[in-house]
């Protein structure tokens, strides 16, 4: 027993679903439907970006293209504006048109210095009342023309874009500095908020858009939910086809697998015809076999009946294999197993009056992913063993369905006595083919080599174990429904 109990433990087969976020990032990781919404997502959202820095990064060249314009159009239109008297004295009253150049402080300055000996004066806009100096030539020099530009701090703090251009005002040579001072903060603060409307209404399209798009791919992927649900139905046993209109696309892989199910089913049928004509082939002579032995009467007589049972169950045996080999992997049946253990608890108590026979259901009915007769033949053969062995009881135990390892729906069956149970070196023994623990008691051995190879079939498991009421309890998993 304690072998089994390690082999168990080392292998556990049934596990409850892990905590935590892994299995459903696992899941979505796997999912078409994520990954293309996630992929179309995250291409809407690269794309808006990028529409968005090409329109802002055009829109603030454009303006400040037109800023740059604008200082260069008033610092020309102030140079014309501006003359020299014959004393040398700075004379003119600009009017560049902007109100801005009125109010004070407002960041937007104009003034005209003397550049060279011989002028005096100095002229300037109502809005600068006090000087803004200037970098050295040194600093930001003139070019070819005569002119430069530069940033500096305004009056407020604010930064200023400056125009600055020397001028030859007369014949003598003399000329004048002069300055046209704009409000570059200004230009920022209008950038952003460019910036964040365009920001405002890319992301109400983005919303849009991504919620649309992720709308049409669920529905263009709903043929494909309705294939699955078809074949699910199909693998419980409800639909033996799948049934409906489906998409030019999808409609080929729907006729394949309607052609694939049919085709497993002639080999299922094919496969019994064959079992049942060896069985009938056998029958007549494995019966006269019996009979002339129990003719016979004496020890040799004894000889052939043990024989020819015995042959009787291998055949059983093996033909029940073939019938399994044929119909696995193909379309699954449904049997409830509640019904049937409280069916066979029943007759296995009539038959063993002297035995207690008790059975524990879960309160949702368990379907077993199988047939009726192999559920009946596991269970049957059991109960016949725990009957054989019991003292006084002997009890069944439905466990309802968890998720294994691999990801199937696995329920249990504990069937225990309290008869001597199993040593645990005996317990491998005991599920060979034909291998009788005591000699004893009558029977083949056959019972748990059959149960265990049924169970195989089915990918499931079946363990020895000691039970708690002293004697063996045998556990079965095997694969449930929904």
């Amino acid at each position: 027993m304690a072998c089994a109990r390690r082999r168990l433990e080392a292998e556990p087969l049934l596990t409850r679903p892990r905590a935590g976020l892994a299995p459903t990032v696992r899941f979505w990781l796997r999912s078409l439907t994520f990954r293309v919404v996630a992929f179309s997502t995250v291409w809407a959202i690269l794309t808006l970006v990028i529409i968005f820095t090409l329109i802002t990064t055009l829109y603030r060249q454009t303006s400040e293209r037109g800023f740059e314009s604008l200082l260069s159009a008033h610092l020309f239109n102030l140079i014309g504006s501006v003359g020299i008297s014959d004393a040398g004295n700075l004379t003119g009253s600009p009017d560049l048109g902007d109100l801005r150049f009125s109010q004070p402080k407002s960041g937007w300055y104009w003034s005209v210095e003397p550049a060279s000996p011989g002028v005096s004066g100095t002229l300037r806009s109502f809005s600068l009342t006090q000087s803004i100096p200037s970098p050295s030539v040194a600093e930001v020099p003139f070019n070819s023309a005569f002119q430069r530009k530069y940033t500096t701090k305004g009056l407020n703090g604010e930064e200023l874009e400056v125009f600055e251009s020397e001028f030859v005002l007369d014949a003598k040579n003399r000329a004048a500095r002069f300055r046209v001072m704009g409000n570059r903060s200004e230009l920022e603060t209008e950038i952003a908020t460019f910036q964040r409307r365009l920001l405002t209404y890319l992301s109400m399209f983005g919303v849009g858009m991504i919620a649309i798009n992720a709308i049409a791919i669920v529905l263009g992927l709903q043929p494909l939910r309705r294939v699955r649900n078809a074949l699910a139905m199909v693998r419980e046993g409800t639909a033996r086809r799948l049934d409906g209109r489906f998409p030019t696309e999808i409609e080929p892989l729907a006729n394949e697998t309607n052609a694939l199910i049919e085709n497993n089913k002639r080999i299922v049928e094919r496969s019994r015809t064959q079992v049942g004509n060896l069985a009938h082939s056998l029958k007549t002579p494995l019966a006269v076999l019996l009979n002339e032995g129990r003719a016979l009467g004496d020890a040799r007589g004894q000889l052939i009946v043990d024989q020819a049972a015995s042959m009787q169950k291998q055949v059983e045996h093996y033909l029940q294999r073939a019938r399994m080999a044929a119909q696995r992997d193909s379309v699954v049946y449904r049997t409830p197993v509640g019904q049937l253990v409280q069916r066979l608890g029943r007759v296995v108590q009539k038959l063993n009056a002297q035995i207690a026979v008790s059975w524990t259901l879960p309160t949702e009915e368990v379907i077993f992913a199988g047939e009726r007769e192999d559920l009946e033949e596991i269970l049957g053969n059991l109960l016949e063993n725990a009957a054989k062995w019991a003292k006084s009881k002997v009890a069944i135990v439905v466990s309802p369905a968890l998720q294994a390892a691999d990801g199937m729906e696995l329920f249990a069956i504990a069937i225990e006595d309290d008869g001597p149970g199993i040593p645990a070196d005996k317990a491998r023994e005991a599920l060979k083919r034909g291998k009788r623990l005591d000699e004893t008691k009558p029977g083949t051995g056959l019972g748990l080599a059959i149960v265990a190879d049924l169970v195989n079939e089915y990918g499931g498991e079946l363990a020895l174990e000691q039970s708690a009421m002293g004697g063996l309890r045998a556990v079965v998993r095997l694969r449930s429904l929904q």
